[in-house]
């Protein structure tokens, strides 16, 4: 049975691969613009197709002095610009069932964060928007469980999911990616791989997650290896000075010679 759907012009689980990218969160409404035109503009040049992402709001959060974002409605607006501005397809996260509708209006993909990954209100609230849900795969679930998670959007009739591998915990402070679970998660629905999330060290840092950024390509080419639809990475052209997870993103400069290599391995493994 086919899992593949279309997001706008992007076509999921059809053998292209395409990138998920942007900041963590949205820090205002000029640099959420200058990241899709200047991610958009590399991606064209390459030919993958590309969805801007960006949170509203950060919830989860490790200590609740750190940035959260605009919050829910001017975070919508300025998800609806960049939507309108730059024509591409829109992702962003959603904590709440009540927050699902309004998001919908603005997006054309709802992310359940990992933390929430089996919130059953959630998740019907999220499938029965109709667009597209991309589930996290929490830290604390094995692969073969998220089965669960994508029946509970479906049970709505919406077909459109995806599950996306950030990484298991391990121990204190680590995430290691068990490269077993694409081939178990791509049976159920089209996997993408979060190259910068598993590289994270939670609160590793004082009260802020750390992370290992240099071992981002290494992930991510282990990834497209092994077999995946999609890649998600949180870009940012100054992750030293970014509101939020900038210790686990790539620097922008460094995309374009990531995603070169990434596309002769998808089309060598293919």
């Amino acid at each position: 049975m086919s899992h593949s759907f279309e997001i706008g012009p992007v076509h999921v689980g059809e053998g292209q691969l395409f990138l998920i990218a942007g900041p963590c969160v949205i820090e205002s409404e000029a640099h959420a613009l200058r990241m899709a035109e200047a991610i958009q503009r590399i991606t064209s040049d390459l030919g993958i197709p590309y969805i801007f992402k960006a949170s509203y709001d950060k919830a989860n959060r490790t200590s609740v002095n750190s940035f959260r974002g605009p919050g829910l409605q001017e975070g919508v607006r300025i998800l609806g610009q960049v939507a309108k501005t730059s024509g591409l397809p829109v992702l962003t996260d959603v904590h709440e069932p009540s927050h699902c509708e309004p998001v919908a209006q603005a997006v054309d993909v709802l992310q359940i964060p990992a933390f929430l990954c089996r919130q059953t209100d959630l998740l019907v609230a999220a499938g029965k928007t109709g667009r597209a849900v991309n589930i996290k795969k929490g830290q604390f679930v094995a692969p073969w469980d998220m089965a669960n998670a994508v029946e509970k959007v479906r049970s709505t009739g919406n077909e459109r999911v995806s599950l996306t591998e950030r990484g298991a915990s391990f121990g204190y402070n680590t995430l290691v990616v068990d490269y077993r679970s694409l081939p178990v998660m791509r049976a159920m629905a089209p996997v993408v791989f979060d190259g910068t999330h598993s590289v994270q060290q939670p609160s590793a840092a004082g009260g802020v997650s750390g992370g290992q950024p240099e071992f981002i390509p290494l992930l991510a080419r282990a990834a497209v290896a092994a077999g995946i639809d999609g890649l998600f990475l949180e870009v940012h052209d100054d992750p030293a000075n970014a509101k939020s997870d900038g210790a686990n993103a790539l620097d922008l400069k460094l995309l374009k010679p990531l995603l070169e290599k990434l596309l002769a391995i998808h089309k060598a493994a293919s």
